[in-house]
C-alpha cells in the first residue's frame, strides 16, 4: 500500500471513530446484572447451517428434476422443469426472508438482555404532581 494510501485510510477511520476525547453519549447503569443467555443464543450460532441447508434442499430437488427429465426434452417437459425451478427459488427466498427475521429478532433479544444504559440523565416531572420539579444538584 502507498503511503498516500494509507494516510488517506488512517484519516477516514478516524473520521468515522472521531476523536479520542469524545463524550461517552452511553453510559451503563450501575448495578445492573444481564439475563442469562438462552433460545436467542442456540437460534443464533445455527443460523448459518439453517440458511446453508434451507438453499441446498431445494436447489438439490431441482437438481434432480433435471436429472430425471426425459432426454429428448419436449416442450412440456422444459415448462415443468422451468416450473419446478421457480417453485425451488420462490423457496429460497422465502427461507431467506424466515432467516433474516429470525436473525433480527435473535439481534433484539440479545441487546434487551444485555446491559442497561442511560443515553441521558433529564429528570423528569413526578406524575403525583404535574408542573413540579424534581430538587437536583443541577438547579443550584
Amino acid at each position: 500500500m502507498s503511503p498516500r494510501l494509507a494516510t488517506l485510510v488512517s484519516q477516514a477511520v478516524g473520521a468515522l471513530t472521531g476523536p479520542k476525547d469524545s463524550v461517552n453519549w452511553l453510559n451503563k447503569l450501575p448495578g445492573f446484572k444481564r439475563s442469562a443467555p438462552g433460545l436467542e443464543w442456540a437460534l443464533w450460532k445455527k443460523l448459518p447451517w439453517i440458511t446453508l441447508a434451507g438453499t441446498l434442499l431445494p436447489m438439490a430437488w431441482v437438481g434432480l428434476a433435471c436429472l430425471a427429465a426425459p432426454e429428448p426434452s419436449t416442450p412440456a417437459s422444459e415448462r415443468e422443469l422451468t416450473q419446478w425451478f421457480y417453485i425451488a427459488v420462490g423457496v429460497v427466498v422465502l427461507h431467506w426472508t424466515l432467516v433474516l427475521t429470525t436473525a433480527i429478532g435473535c439481534v433484539i433479544v440479545m441487546l434487551m438482555k444485555g446491559p442497561a444504559f442511560v443515553a441521558d440523565g433529564f429528570e423528569v416531572e413526578h406524575s403525583d404532581r404535574p408542573g413540579s420539579r424534581v430538587d437536583s444538584a443541577h438547579d443550584v
